[in-house]
């Protein structure tokens, strides 16, 4: 017998939570029956899914595949049972997938705005880096993403907006007496603040280091950009921080002085991205519109 949509379900589960146990009390099923449905969806395709050991259950090379597939499956009905049962544009499940420096500061207005707008949408959101979100990506676990497109090769994008970069001093910092934007070669010899490697951003700032003689601190990586802002405050560096940041959250403290960098390559790229398997329909473009129309608002 072929596997069933039930089957699909236990092995999606079962890789996500790595244990056999877990995943049972999660689908209300025992473990017994869960261990019994797997083996037998493993004998019918020929390969073994899953290592099983004391440390919980690990994706074979096949299986990893194997659980993409599935999980694409699975939201492949679930659609359908939503174009049956709701109606417009946006509707059902949508698992998005969004930079950690972004989706704070950008998605509570957007969330509003769709929930509004399209009650029928279940927006599921996820806040990751940017290796995190390509494989979120390939591996079907999240729908579409909202990140730096040049980290996604071979995918469909819509390009969202672009943000400038900002420098953030402390207030005693000789470059903090003065206000507006300030010229890129004017952080020659300082130290810069920015995010661990994972991110597009830590790229971004060690490519305006370069160009300006400054030096990347190899003693701190932020894991967030309040961190990274907390630091300058302390005068251990210059936070890179962008745009949407700067301008919703920054600029509501006192410890810090900030100014935009002046330089073409002081930006962040940022768009809505998805699976080549995807089509960009209605839903994904009303959804980057709405997206688009937030961040200028923000920005402006």
């Amino acid at each position: 017998m072929k596997p069933t949509l039930r089957q699909m379900e236990y092995i999606v589960t079962v890789a996500e939570t790595g244990r056999f146990g877990v995943a049972a009390s999660k689908l209300n099923v025992s473990q017994p029956s869960l261990s019994a449905q797997i083996a037998e969806t493993e004998a019918f395709l020929g390969v073994r899914i899953f290592n099983r050991g004391r440390t919980g259950a690990t994706t074979t090379k096949e299986g990893e595949d194997i659980v993409r597939r599935a999980r694409l499956i699975l939201r492949d009905v679930e659609d359908l049972c939503v174009s049956v049962r709701d109606k417009g544009v946006l509707a059902g499940r949508l698992r998005l997938g969004v930079l950690s420096s972004v989706g704070p500061y950008l998605l509570p207005s957007v969330v509003r705005d769709i929930h509004k707008n399209h009650p029928t949408l279940r927006l599921v959101v996820r806040e990751e880096n940017t290796r995190e979100l390509e494989e979120g990506l390939k591996s079907g676990r999240l729908d579409m993403v909202i990140s730096s497109p040049e980290d996604h090769p071979g995918t469909l994008q819509i390009p969202l907006f672009q943000e400038r970069l900002w420098a953030a001093f402390a207030i005693d910092d000789p470059l903090a007496q003065t206000t507006g934007p300030i010229a890129l070669k004017k952080l020659a010899g300082q130290t810069l603040l920015t995010l661990g490697r994972a991110y597009r951003l830590s790229n971004v700032v060690s490519s305006l280091a370069a160009k300006c003689g400054g030096y990347v601190s190899d003693e701190y990586e932020g894991t967030s950009l309040d961190a990274i802002r907390l630091m300058a405050a302390t005068g251990a560096g210059v936070a890179i921080l962008p745009q949407l940041y700067a301008q919703t959250e920054a600029q509501r403290g006192r410890d810090i002085m900030l100014r935009e960098i002046l330089d073409t390559t002081a930006i962040r790229q940022i768009a809505l991205i998805m699976p080549t398997s995807e089509t960009i329909d209605s839903g994904g473009q009303v959804l980057a519109d709405t997206l688009k129309k937030h961040a200028l608002k923000i920005m402006k």
